[in-house]
């Protein structure tokens, strides 16, 4: 019983029957009918207009949109247990060509506006040291903690007092959606966001991330930033394709609404065993070695998350046999 990843999750069959549509001679790139319907559809999606395009990997979509916002001399905020920080393997530094990032602190891996002033003004504003050009938040966050509308606003306005670019990783963005039951306008650009890192491929996707400019004139460069990076697929269609397969009648939000729900039935289950509030679908939990052994022994598959601590990350195609039995072995610990 797998509670590794969502990224291990399988892909869902719309998106397996979406491909096999999209199997038939079109322009190649981004020049294909499903990828020029992408803005428009965002455009619904967000209420406004966009430009979009699909990117293969989060690493690559977070990194581009970076790039987007930060020169190579200058910086980028983020939190200090941020994925890129933690887990690009360097790919942030590398696509903007040296941007430096600064790491502020938060709990919950949620940046707040006096933690992000208190690393700002404690930079100084002379040659000798990197200046802030970005600010990146991820929603939900590493540990599944969400920002509300208000939270990000904040952080918006603040970013734009102080001339930043302002960016969201949303790896996980339609489980912070469920969680608030809001509109995706109002965590994003009505927040102050210039671009988004929509996932899907935790949600159900094969190998499609959408990459989403609020402020359109930061998409002219990224198109050559994302051929030169090696992410202009030829057959691009099939990137658009489970995108759009997604988004119709709302699937995203259905899948992620099935594994928050499973993370949920979890979390009741742990008690005060939570490390973090569970509000995605993602549960950190405090276990013992000795506990931490008898749950595999059972049958379940996690990481170890530091000492003393556990992470159980539900899919959207969990079944709901092994989380009513995780639920049962956690409450019989």
């Amino acid at each position: 019983m797998r509670f590794f990843s969502d990224n291990a999750a399988p892909v869902h069959p719309r998106v397996l029957d979406a491909l096999a549509a999209a199997n038939g001679v079109d322009t190649a790139y981004d020049g294909d009918a499903l990828s020029r319907r992408l803005d428009a559809r965002f455009a619904d999606l967000f209420e406004r207009e966009v430009s979009v395009f699909w990117i293969a990997t989060g690493t690559a979509a977070n990194s581009l949109a970076l790039a987007s916002l930060c020169k190579p001399y200058q910086a980028v905020v983020c939190h200090r247990d941020a994925h890129i920080q933690n887990d690009e393997c360097g790919a942030p530094e590398f696509y903007t060509h040296g941007a430096k990032l600064f790491l502020a602190e938060g709990a919950g891996a949620k940046l707040t506006p006096a933690s992000v002033i208190d690393l700002l003004d404690n930079t100084r504003r002379d040659v000798h040291q990197t200046q802030p050009a970005a600010l990146s938040i991820t929603n939900a966050t590493e540990y599944g903690c969400v920002y509300t509308a208000d939270e990000t606003a904040a952080l918006g306005e603040l970013a734009k007092a102080r001339g930043l670019g302002f960016h969201v990783d949303g790896a996980r963005l339609a489980n912070a959606i469920v969680h608030l039951g809001s509109a995706p306008a109002e965590i994003t650009w009505r927040a102050g966001v210039d671009v988004l890192s929509f996932g899907f491929v935790k949600n159900g996707g094969l190998s499609a991330e959408a990459l989403v400019f609020f402020e359109r004139e930061l998409a002219a460069e990224t198109a050559i930033r994302k051929k030169r990076a090696g992410h202009l697929l030829s057959k691009g269609r099939y990137m658009a394709a489970q995108i759009l397969a997604l988004l119709e009648d709302d699937l995203w939000l259905a899948n992620a609404h099935a594994s928050n729900g499973g993370a949920a039935r979890i979390a009741a289950a742990a008690g005060d065993r939570l490390v973090y509030p569970v509000e995605a679908n993602e549960v950190f939990l405090r276990v013992t070695a000795e506990e931490a052994a008898r749950l595999r022994g059972e049958g379940f598959d996690f990481y170890d998350w530091g000492p003393g601590e556990a992470r159980f990350v539900v899919s959207w195609s969990q079944p709901q046999a092994e989380i009513d039995a995780l639920a049962a072995a956690l409450r019989a610990l």
